[in-house]
């Protein structure tokens, strides 16, 4: 059973989003791979030192300063992960039509065999059905040679 989502977020997952926030800033901002990892060790070791502060207020406030600054900060083109939604290929899986389960080969069909044999009776019932609705099909061939 899935919990229900209760909106209150603990100060360490606060804290972890933040980090992850802050590392992504990096990215967009640093095209550079090297310079980029450079300021992401330098900013872990920002959140190693302050992590062993036990006063709550202290903390908040330490975050909420981090935020901010993050905040005036904005940069105007963030990465967008193809896959994630705004991304250009978020949402774009089509499923395969069904017809490609007619070029299986035999073995492959032979790992499930009752799929294979409903969907033989299927496509029959189907013929017939399409058969008694719209009668057989009437071919128009001219053999005449041009």
């Amino acid at each position: 059973m899935a919990q229900i989502p209760s909106g209150l977020v603990s100060h360490s997952r606060k804290i972890c989003n933040f980090y992850k926030r802050v590392i992504r800033h990096i990215e967009s901002t640093n095209h550079i791979f090297e310079e980029a990892r450079y300021k992401a060790v330098l900013i872990r070791h920002e959140f190693d030192k302050n992590k062993n502060i036990k006063n709550v207020i202290v903390s908040k406030d330490l975050l909420n300063r981090a935020e901010e600054k993050l905040r005036n900060d904005v940069f105007y083109d963030y990465i967008q992960f193809p896959q994630s939604p705004k991304g250009v290929a978020y949402c774009r899986d089509e499923p395969p039509p069904d017809w490609v389960l007619d070029y299986w080969h035999p073995m492959e069909k032979a790992m499930y065999p009752k799929y294979f044999a409903l969907r033989e009776q299927r496509k029959i019932e189907y013929e017939e059905f399409y058969k008694k609705e719209y009668g057989e099909q009437v071919e128009n061939v001219d053999n005449t040679k041009h």
